[in-house]
């Protein structure tokens, strides 16, 4: 970059940044995977050792058929007892066949499994309990989620994993946690290709519903795209990045600024549109996602910027801030120097 280009590009940063953040939540009041408020009592209840709450909330989800929620809770609740597990110990002594606690135990094992130097023979040990827990669950898709995630996990061949996925998607043909680890398991990543992971993504997005998360899925597959090393198994076209960037910014519009339920798929987006230097869009979905930071994308290995998911996230926003400042001129036409306005404006 040319000396007059960095002098440029600073005076229109210092210009409009400022602007710029207007509308963006303070750094201090962004959350890192902040809980709703039906989660948010279960887990300080599991703080004190007490799995009541958790055990009434993940019921009312099974009795309700609350699948995207109840998923999204047993996750939390499984990542919580990754470090704190008295509670669902106490759970377990006190119903030792209660579906929920074997659920959460059974998640939290599979995620234990998964970081272990031995991951694929770990996680093949665990399979009679995987089939187990999703057998017992004649209407709930979550445990077949976790066992769609497990057998990606356990280097299951495509017959395997596509009779697991009949299972799943008998029982909610379109729950999000079952498509993302499907994608998952059809990525390069995983067991398939660049390809095939965009055909699933972008098929099922078509079926789905206006509102249905599942519209994300393929910003999900770009996602996966760009952190594929150069020249391993080809490059997605731009226009298909894009496009996909273009099905999840819709998805967002459906859902009020700052609603924590889309938070996930909007810090996708935000990361997968800077990554196309789409600036205006992103500095536009930094502020529907509000205070709901996520983990995932910002604790991508790719990232450069050193520390935790929220430093990352809080960072990003920041460089979004400055390149779009830097690529906006000094003055529009039509108005004067340092955005007054012509003669006689003030």
């Amino acid at each position: 970059m040319s000396l007059f280009r960095a002098l440029v590009g600073a005076a229109r940063s210092a210009r409009h940044a400022p602007r710029l953040a207007a509308g963006l939540v303070p750094d201090d009041d962004v959350l890192l995977d902040a809980p709703d408020e039906r989660l948010a009592p279960a887990l300080v209840a599991a703080a004190l050792a007490d799995p009541e709450p958790a055990a009434k909330l993940l019921a009312t989800t099974r009795d309700a058929a609350e699948w995207e929620d109840r998923d999204r809770y047993v996750t939390r609740l499984a990542t919580f007892a990754y470090r704190r597990d008295e509670w669902l110990s106490r759970w377990l002594s006190a119903a030792p066949h209660d579906p929920d606690a074997l659920l959460v135990t059974t998640h939290l094992a599979v995620r234990r499994a998964w970081e272990s130097p031995a991951r694929a023979e770990r996680l093949r040990e665990l399979g009679p309990l995987v089939r187990e827990v999703a057998e017992a669950s004649p209407h709930d898709p979550v445990p077949w989620r976790l066992a769609l995630d497990h057998a990606r996990g356990a280097q299951a061949g495509p017959a395997v994993f596509e009779s697991l996925w009949e299972q799943a998607v008998r029982r909610s043909p379109h729950h999000y946690g079952c498509h993302v680890a499907a994608l998952k398991y059809l990525s390069v990543q995983g067991h398939g290709s660049r390809r095939a992971a965009f055909d699933f993504a972008e098929r099922a997005a078509d079926d789905a519903a206006p509102d249905s998360l599942v519209r994300a899925l393929p910003v999900r597959a770009a996602h996966d795209a760009l952190r594929v090393p150069p020249g391993q198994d080809g490059s997605e076209p731009p226009a298909v990045l894009d496009r996909a960037a273009d099905r999840a910014l819709a998805l967002s519009a459906v859902f009020p600024a700052g609603d924590p339920w889309p938070a996930g798929v909007r810090n996708l987006l935000a990361h997968v549109l800077m990554e196309r230097g789409r600036w205006a869009e992103a500095r536009e979905e930094f502020g529907r996602i509000g205070p709901y930071a996520t983990s995932f994308p910002w604790g991508s290995d790719r990232d450069v910027v050193p520390g935790d998911p929220l430093r990352r996230f809080l960072a990003a926003r920041d460089r979004t801030r400055f390149e779009l400042a830097r690529r906006t001129p000094l003055w529009t036409p039509g108005r004067g120097r340092a955005g007054r306005a012509g003669p006689g404006g003030h």
